[in-house]
């Protein structure tokens, strides 16, 4: 994938660098039907959300950054069903920002090029602002 811009693939660069700093072994495929997106050694479950200021597209402004948190029903391949109750099923959360600004030098595979932020899942259970979403700010 060359477009290390686009949404899909900056995301799973993300995953990819989190699973590289966590020691996760990557050599697993990861289940794209997971209620989260990795696990580390410890066994602590891993809900990576990525954002960028540049996209892939013509901008005439820098892109505010925003990430999911919604709660979500999951899909147990096992017995073929639907949780009935939507829930973040991740330990924690990890926020990932592309930060570099200008199009013309950025390079998602420098690290130095990126910010990560942590959050335990019991404190995006507790934020009161919105329940679908979080901002840098926040």
């Amino acid at each position: 994938m060359s477009d290390v811009l686009s949404n899909a693939t900056r995301g799973r660069l993300a995953e990819f660098k989190v699973a590289m700093a966590t020691n996760i072994d990557i050599s697993i495929a990861r289940n794209e039907w997971s209620p989260y997106d990795l696990v580390t050694p410890n066994g602590i479950k891993l809900e990576i959300k990525s954002a960028a200021y540049l996209q892939s597209w013509y901008q005439k402004a820098l892109s505010g950054i925003s990430f999911s948190i919604k709660k979500a029903r999951h899909w147990d391949s096992a017995i073929n069903k639907i949780s009935l109750i939507p829930q973040r099923h991740a330990d924690v959360y990890v926020f990932c920002i592309l930060k570099h600004q200008d199009k013309k030098s950025v390079d998602p595979l420098n690290l130095d090029h990126w910010e990560f932020y942590v959050l335990a899942t019991t404190e995006l259970n507790s934020y009161t602002r919105s329940r679908h979403s979080i901002t840098l700010n926040s």
